[in-house]
């Protein structure tokens, strides 16, 4: 199993920058960051710094979109960091959350997505994509790789990563709907006339290592807000008790009474009361390195192949260094 760090580009650059170089002595093998032009600085930018100052990490976004930047932009900043350090970049992408909703736009589309997915893929890999009813292609890639991983929740966009991307990244870590959701897009893959094996699964979720429950839910408390503001929307979609999305993932956002971007993936995130203790230890992995462990030994056993470790919490440095001495090597890391 790979394991990735994801943080937020909060100001100072540098600190981002030196938690990831911690991350990569400590075997993680990814560097994610959140993308959201008006919340955070520009992400691109600190993944230059990133790698001059890594060996190997992988960097990319959790998650892009195709509304923020034109596709061939988006394409040709991941083909630029590959010409200068290797192709040692991932683009993760999805409709588009808080970099869309911040600015006033709506998410977008998934047809859309689905045509971005092929668009950025063939442009930074050199190949002619259209964009917009116009044939391009950047004429001085070479040799270029770039998978396109996609974020999803709902049956449809669950079909659609199956279809189309490289890999699939699924932010919550609880082990009953990881089962139903690699089977989805594993199926859809298959439908497809894919490999479904061929696909990445990638788990994204809050790490807290302690021996302190109530802190560590209170530090994480805030990722059971954020996986609501999506899961509200399959609400919105499909309604309650739906037989397309399990009740598993849709009851607990009955008590959301709305959600306010400037507090998002932040730990005491007031967006977030709503959220209760069993959803808390359900989507994020906390107590002492043994229960980290345990927990994703059967999430590797149900098909994933990288945990992402978001760490907005008061205990960076700290469960960098307790995975890399624990929990990296007891799972093959």
């Amino acid at each position: 199993m790979d394991f990735g760090l994801v943080l937020q580009t909060d100001p100072p650059a540098s600190q981002v920058v030196s938690l990831m170089r911690r991350a990569e002595r400590n075997g993680f093998r990814y560097g994610w960051t959140f993308d959201s032009a008006v919340l955070w600085q520009e992400p691109f930018v600190v993944y230059s710094q990133i790698l001059e100052h890594t060996r190997t990490l992988r960097v990319g976004p959790m998650v892009t979109n195709p509304g923020t930047r034109t596709w061939e932009v988006t394409a040709s900043t991941f083909a630029t960091l590959n010409d200068m350090f290797g192709n040692r970049t991932v683009c993760g992408i999805g409709r588009g959350d808080s970099a869309m909703r911040v600015a006033g736009r709506a998410p977008n589309t998934l047809a859309r997505l689905g045509e971005a997915i092929d668009a950025i893929r063939d442009l930074a890999e050199g190949r002619e994509a259209v964009v917009d009813g116009t044939a391009l292609r950047i004429p001085w890639i070479r040799d270029g790789r770039l998978p396109v991983w996609m974020a999803a929740y709902g049956p449809k966009a669950l079909a659609l990563a199956g279809r189309k991307a490289d890999g699939f990244i699924l932010q919550l870590a609880d082990p009953y709907l990881t089962e139903w959701m690699v089977k989805s897009v594993r199926e859809a893959a298959a439908a497809a006339g894919r490999d479904p094996a061929a696909i990445t699964i990638c788990v994204a979720a809050p790490a807290y290592v302690g021996e302190d429950l109530g802190r560590a839910r209170d530090q994480c408390r805030w990722f059971g807000g954020m996986v609501g503001n999506h899961v509200a929307d399959l609400v919105g979609r499909y309604g309650e008790h739906s037989s397309m999305v399990p009740d598993e993932l849709t009851a607990y956002v009955k008590a959301r009474q709305g959600y306010d971007y400037s507090h998002h993936g932040r730990a005491g995130n007031p967006s977030a009361d709503f959220v209760p203790d069993e959803i808390v230890d359900r989507f994020c992995l906390l107590g002492p390195a043994e229960a980290h462990v345990e927990k994703l030994r059967t999430l590797r056993d149900l098909g994933v192949d990288q945990f992402a470790v978001y760490a907005m919490h008061d205990a960076r440095e700290a469960v960098i260094d307790t995975y890399g001495s624990h929990v990296i090597p007891a799972l093959g890391g």
